[in-house]
């Protein structure tokens, strides 16, 4: 009875392929030619039928409407130029330029085909940056020319500040869509994109990391961006369920330890070397620091002898200074004060454990701000997107809390300013990082990492 059923059924398969085998070699080509239609054209699918995307991030710090962080700016504004990783400039909503008179003068030649998020295409007339001592000359559409009073090579990096139409409209992928303020304050921010109306992003503002970390916990945000620690209270978000840590280091700041060369035992180079010498050669909060560069950046000087951890060396050098050993009468053996600000207090133990090795005895001071008078302080600096780092250096400037006097990167930093040709500036920043750790005013530490929250 079996047998028969399956010859019957048999027989009715045969019986329906001989009918209909057309309209069976039809659908399955059809299908054939739809699934390979799906394989390669689904990019175009997708700007066909945009997939809703919404966002809910958090962020640490005050800031103005004037003032956001680039994290914000970066994805609703673009500039004149950009600058690529290794810290060169490249073109953006300038196609090219020209610089005449010795650095004095920047000629843009703007692209034809930018537009505002409003749909206005950019001209020379939507240019305005509002630069003291520069005569601003718009002889087209296209063509915008700077004149200033004197020669400024960091120029070319100021004009890569992001351009805005009338209404804070910007040249970018997003648009603001909403603002609500706090005081004078960001409190929050939300924008869409212009190719997909279902695309949004809310950036939500915090006074601390400790509250950032608590939105996140409470479902506040989606993600928590710029932390400076994964771990909160007893809560490991490495370990958190549904959440996935990034981990990057930011190259933008530099964790800095500041000798101050006017006192009466550190303005002595060899104790400055020495206590260069005992620090240790890696940090668990950022990468290792060895010049006031990002090591990814195109002034970089690769050649310079990096100081590793050596306390023979350095025990040697400490104590050839007897002001600095302990044999003055004036000063207690082998002592000095770190002043460091709260946050990096761990740092400032740590360090004053590797001093001890080398016989000196640290006290450590807590500030809230940089000291007016130490003699070693622990803080952290801006590293400017430029080389020049003339206002942290150079001996007119009040930003040198170190009191560094050296005539040579005096020189350095006024010529790198002053000169526009990128490889003639390569090098003398590569001098100017040569003669600098030379003379340790300050030993650069790490840069600090930096961690991402994102719920999955």
């Amino acid at each position: 009875m079996v047998v028969l059923r399956r010859r019957l059924i048999f027989w009715l398969i045969k019986a329906y392929i001989r009918k209909s085998w057309k309209i069976i070699t039809l659908f399955f080509l059809l299908g054939l030619l739809i699934f390979v239609a799906f394989l390669f054209g689904s990019p175009y699918i997708n700007k066909l039928f945009p997939v809703y995307k919404k966002a809910s991030i958090g962020a640490v710090g005050a800031y103005s409407q004037d003032n956001l962080p680039p994290l914000i700016t970066n994805k609703f504004s673009r500039g004149l130029t950009k600058l690529a990783k290794d810290g060169s400039v490249q073109p953006d909503l300038a196609a090219t330029w020209d610089i005449q008179d010795s650095g004095k003068t920047y000629i843009f030649h703007l692209k034809k085909n930018e537009y505002f998020s409003n749909g206005t295409k950019v001209t020379s007339d939507d240019i305005s940056y509002n630069f003291a001592d520069v005569t601003v000359e718009k002889p087209d559409k296209y063509t915008i020319t700077f004149r200033l009073k004197d020669v400024y090579s960091p120029f070319l990096i100021t004009v890569s500040r992001g351009i805005f139409g009338s209404g804070s409209v910007g040249v970018g992928d997003y648009k603001i869509e909403n603002i609500k303020l706090n005081g004078n304050f960001v409190q929050s921010l939300s924008m869409g994109s212009v190719k997909n109306n279902l695309d949004t992003i809310r950036y939500q503002f915090y006074p601390t990391e400790e509250a950032l970390k608590m939105a996140y916990l409470l479902g506040e945000v989606s993600e928590a961006t710029g932390l400076t620690s994964p771990v909160y209270t007893d809560i490991n978000f490495t370990k958190f369920p549904n959440t996935t840590v990034k981990k990057e280091t930011d190259y933008s700041r530099l964790v800095t330890l500041f000798y101050n060369t006017n006192d009466e035992v550190l303005s002595d180079k060899k104790v400055r070397i020495a206590l260069s010498y005992a620090l240790p050669n890696s940090y668990q909060y950022g990468t290792k620091a060895f010049m006031p560069y990002s090591p990814e950046s195109y002034y970089y000087n690769n050649d310079v002898p990096v100081k590793k951890q050596d306390y023979t060396h350095a025990k040697s050098l400490f104590t050839s200074n007897p002001l600095a050993s302990g044999s003055a009468q004036t000063k207690a053996p082998g002592q000095l004060t770190i002043k460091t600000l709260q946050k990096y207090r761990p740092i400032a133990e740590d360090i004053a454990g590797t001093w001890k090795n080398i016989g000196i005895q640290t006290n450590i001071e807590e500030v809230d701000s940089v000291p007016s008078n130490f003699q070693v302080f622990l803080g952290d600096i801006n590293v400017p997107k430029d080389p020049d780092q003339y206002t942290l250096w150079h001996t007119d400037q009040n930003n040198n809390i170190t009191h560094y006097k050296n005539l040579r990167i005096d020189k350095l930093l006024e010529d790198g300013r002053k000169t526009v040709d990128m490889n003639q500036r390569k090098q003398i920043y590569e001098d100017f990082q040569k003669f600098l750790m030379e003379d340790v005013p300050a030993s650069f530490l790490y840069f600090p990492y930096q961690y991402s929250l994102v719920r999955k």
